[in-house]
């Protein structure tokens, strides 16, 4: 699987952080305090929708 660079959460008001990586139509998702504790895969087409969403409420 070819992984671009992960990115990391810049601002929480909680310290809860998450690193996003896009990998071949799939885009990863993992905790920056547990990064052996699992991946989350999601597909693009249903990742765009939700970042934009989230960066609306802020």
């Amino acid at each position: 699987m070819n992984t671009s660079i992960r990115h990391t959460s810049s601002y929480t008001k909680t310290e809860n952080c998450v690193e996003v990586a896009d990998a071949d139509q799939v885009v990863l998702i993992r905790d920056t305090k547990d990064r052996d504790g699992g991946t989350t895969a999601v597909s693009a087409a249903s990742w765009t929708p939700f970042a934009e969403s989230s960066k609306s409420t802020r």
